[in-house]
């Protein structure tokens, strides 16, 4: 199975996490059932239990539900080496998965370390899992990793998460929800108060939506709806199925993928550098906007102009264009619909841990490219460019 001409949106009825978002894309798609289940087989010990994935009822709505089954002696529990980064990495790297799984799995894995890294200010090396160590943790990355690793090639989108309230229990204590991993790895993501409490998006489920969505709510293109999957949670809410929902659409032509995006552009004459660069800087990180450029020209009374043209989804345009007015000096933004085509890419990580994207061309031949954020720290062009090169080679080439 391939994700080309694929795009699946999803909503957070009820919340996300991990059992929930592999029930609802095994629901949608049954036939990634076998490889899903012998990846979990190959990560976890007999002695531990086994996956199940059985149907379910969420106040009404026909779904399936993910979890583990524990043998009589078996237990949920794992200590020491076994729940740091390092640790759980290994038994990935170890286990014997189908192809693309390993480097899926363990980039799920790598986004929630980093959250952790920053939220206890430690070397990614230290961290420990608290939250997520016991061997259903593993089973839910390893399952979703199968799944991302089948569908390469496929775009997702995300409606608005729901935020959930209260306290929530931790290793360091109750904390406010969302918890802070969940938090630091949604920044920048659309949130919703539905008034319904508790934890409604947990870590594991945090890295699964940012790893497929690539970090942002991506946009939901036209196409035709080919199937619909729930994935149930275990708790049961009142009033609101819980329940995240895939929706699968075929949405390409010719490996392309087509959507629509509002330009918004200005030309500005009276701002100094500094004031520029601070609201270039801003508009880049602000919510809805895909793209930013900057260009010079000369304008009226042969004034030297700055130009900049944001592009950006169409449901956030009026607040983005709010937005340039409030760190710009423009009186008016000129607005156009722009048509994309678009080339299928996953995200995926090198044996290095070095992020790149794997771009699937019309020709039929596939580009790697690595993610210019994890060249950051080489010391000179040429070693930025051999890690570059070693992160855009085929592991197995």
């Amino acid at each position: 199975m391939s994700g080309q001409g694929l795009h699946i949106h999803l909503d957070p009825v009820g919340g996300a996490a991990g059992d929930m978002f592999i029930a609802a894309m095994l629901h949608a798609l049954p036939d990634l059932t076998d490889r899903v289940m012998a990846d979990v087989a190959a990560v976890l010990p007999p002695a531990v239990g086994q996956a199940r994935l059985s149907d379910h009822m969420a106040s009404g709505i026909t779904a399936r539900r993910f979890d583990l089954v524990l043998t009589s002696d078996g237990s949920a529990a794992r200590h020491g080496q076994d729940t740091t980064y390092s640790g759980m990495r290994a038994l990935l790297e170890a286990a014997d998965l189908s192809p693309g799984t390993r480097d899926s799995a363990c980039a799920i894995l790598h986004r929630i370390a980093q959250a952790e890294s920053r939220v206890h200010d430690i070397p990614i090396e230290r961290v420990h899992f608290h939250e997520i160590a016991d061997w259903d943790s593993l089973m839910d990355v390893t399952a979703a990793g199968s799944i991302c690793a089948a569908l390469a090639g496929a775009s997702f989108s995300l409606a608005p998460l729901p935020m959930g309230g209260g306290l929530v229990d931790t290793a360091h204590g109750k904390l406010p929800v969302p918890a802070p991993a969940t938090a630091l790895i949604l920044e920048g993501y659309d949130w919703h108060d539905d008034k319904i409490p508790g934890e409604r998006v947990t870590p594991t489920g945090a890295a699964i939506l940012a790893h497929v969505t690539g970090g942002t709510h991506g946009h939901r293109p036209p196409g035709r709806l080919r199937t619909t999957g729930s994935g149930a949670g275990s708790r049961v809410m009142a009033g609101l199925p819980n329940i995240l929902r895939a929706s699968l659409y075929e949405i390409t032509a010719h490996g392309m993928a087509r959507d629509s995006l509002i330009q918004l552009a200005c030309d500005i004459d009276d701002m100094t550098g500094e004031e520029l660069g601070a609201a270039v800087d801003a508009l880049r990180l602000y919510a809805g906007v895909v793209d930013l450029i900057v260009m010079t020209g000369q304008g009226k009374k042969s004034r030297p102009v700055i130009r900049l043209e944001l592009l950006v989804i169409p449901e956030q345009a009026e607040a983005v264009a709010a937005r340039v007015f409030d760190l710009t000096s423009t009186l008016g933004l000129r607005r156009t619909t722009v048509e994309r085509l678009i080339l299928n890419r996953a995200t995926e990580t090198a044996n290095d841990g070095t992020r790149r994207k794997r771009t699937h061309r019309p020709g039929g031949h596939e580009t790697l490219k690595a993610e210019s954020d994890d060249l950051g720290k080489a010391d000179t062009l040429a070693n930025r460019r051999q890690r570059a090169a070693r992160a855009e080679m085929d592991d197995d080439g």
